[in-house]
């Protein structure tokens, strides 16, 4: 009686090759010269704004402005960021920053 074969008995062996130092596999490798561009300032703005609606701690923001949201938190005793609260009231009238991130989607 021979040993029992087993199913990668029917495929043949592979040896993975290692990549370069410091170079693993389904990383993006920089492009050569290019230096990540710092975000503007309302691209900062936004990304806080997206911050702040993907906090839970402050209740949820569906249905309801994203100022409306803080003054809840701060009536709730929650303290939302301050910073959030003057970059809302320094864009009074744009949607983007106004309406938290899922306002487009139906209740």
């Amino acid at each position: 009686m021979g040993r029992k074969r087993l199913i990668t008995d029917s495929y043949p062996a592979v040896k993975r090759r290692e990549g370069p130092a410091g170079h693993s596999k389904g990383e993006l490798a920089p492009e050569l010269g290019e230096e990540p561009q710092p975000l503007s300032v309302d691209e900062a703005e936004l990304e806080l704004l997206r911050q702040f609606d993907l906090a839970w701690q402050y209740g949820p923001c569906t249905g309801i402005t994203r100022l409306q949201r803080w003054y809840r938190a701060e009536q709730m005793g929650l303290e939302p960021p301050p910073e959030v609260r003057q970059v809302l009231q320094t864009h009074p009238g744009d949607p983007r920053f106004q309406c938290s991130l899922w306002h487009l989607y139906p209740l």
